[in-house]
């Protein structure tokens, strides 16, 4: 069993290419509100006037209503951090801290959608411009999404950073959850768009995953928005890239290959779930009201590190030091 058709030297490169390209753009938008502007408004506005009509359109593999929801909804999340973010009274405001959670939930609910559509299809070659092969592992993977969609948590406890760039950080997102969406999301994308998953899979979710480990931690989601959103504009710009380039790489639409990715995105997720449901019992906590991940390490590495978390965060990392090793 192979993920994938075999990889040339030059393919592998420009695998690390593009994460490259994904982890510095990210870095450059997060940098202040003009930054942000520039990538996130100005570009697609030209991008979406002079270019995308004319390589997004009907038969292109970048030509289906997901495509075109996707970009949009990436952008609008990247925009509505950007003003959370730099608009005091919205960083401080309890509901428009909803706005994160809600457009998150909104994306991995608009692919879960699409597994399940792609699961009914039948299909078993080209469909919108993507070779396709249904079966039930879009039905395994779309119940693996809905699953991390309600094992989101902490969302009220997000906050903006009190240093120069000002990051929106979410101390209760945490390496379990991230884990378990990367490995739904890989699934989901290697079940729908196999052939763009060499890079819209690995390196994407990988460009995200990087910073929220080892650049800023806690504003995974925040890094999650901007590479998806970086990657969805290319990919529409220069769709040829992922499908008929010389840096392709067709997925081996094996189904041993997507019975297993997808095999183990359902696994984690309900491994994801069991931890969650029983450090909630444990520590008796509501996830509608509190964050359950304040006893561990991770989280603490995030609000006491970096400025800005409200009184009661630090007082529980504090409080909850020996609790929860994860």
């Amino acid at each position: 069993m192979f993920l994938f058709e075999s990889i040339t030297v030059a393919q592998g490169l420009m695998w690390f290419v593009v994460l490259a390209a994904l982890i510095g753009l990210n870095e450059l938008s997060r940098r202040g509100p003009w930054a942000g502007l520039f990538f996130f408004v100005a570009v697609p506005v030209v991008l979406t006037i002079f270019v995308w009509p004319h390589t997004a359109g009907a038969g292109s593999s970048t030509g289906t209503w997901f495509h075109w929801v996707k970009v949009y909804s990436a952008l609008t999340g990247c925009l509505g951090f950007l003003a959370i973010r730099y608009i005091p009274r919205l960083a401080k405001n309890r509901w428009a801290l909803i706005f994160p959670p809600a457009i998150l939930a909104l994306n991995i609910l608009e692919a879960c959608i699409r597994d399940f559509q792609v699961g009914g299809m039948r299909a078993d070659g080209m469909v919108d411009g993507v070779y396709m092969v249904s079966g039930p592992w879009n039905y395994m993977n779309g119940v693996a999404g809905l699953i991390n969609l309600l094992a989101i948590t902490g969302w009220m406890g997000i906050y903006i950073a009190k240093d120069r760039i000002a990051d929106m950080i979410w101390p209760d997102m945490i390496w379990p959850w991230i884990i378990a969406y990367d490995l739904w999301n890989f699934a989901y994308v290697y079940n729908c768009v196999g052939d763009h998953s060499f890079y819209a899979g690995a390196a994407l979710l990988i460009s995200c995953t990087i910073p929220a480990f080892f650049l800023r931690k806690g504003a995974w989601l925040q890094h999650r928005a901007h590479t998806l959103a970086f990657w969805m504009m290319f990919t529409m710009a220069v769709p040829s890239f992922v499908t008929d380039s010389a840096f392709s790489v067709a997925s081996s639409h094996d189904p041993a290959a997507l019975y297993t990715v997808s095999g183990l995105a359902l696994a984690s997720n309900l491994a994801l779930a069991a931890l969650q449901l029983t450090m909630m019992a444990k520590r008796r906590r509501n996830p509608l009201k509190v964050e359950i991940y304040d006893g561990t390490d991770a989280y603490r590495q995030v609000v006491e590190r970096i400025p800005g978390a409200r009184p009661e965060q630090l007082a529980a990392a504090g409080a909850a030091r020996e609790t929860v090793a994860v």
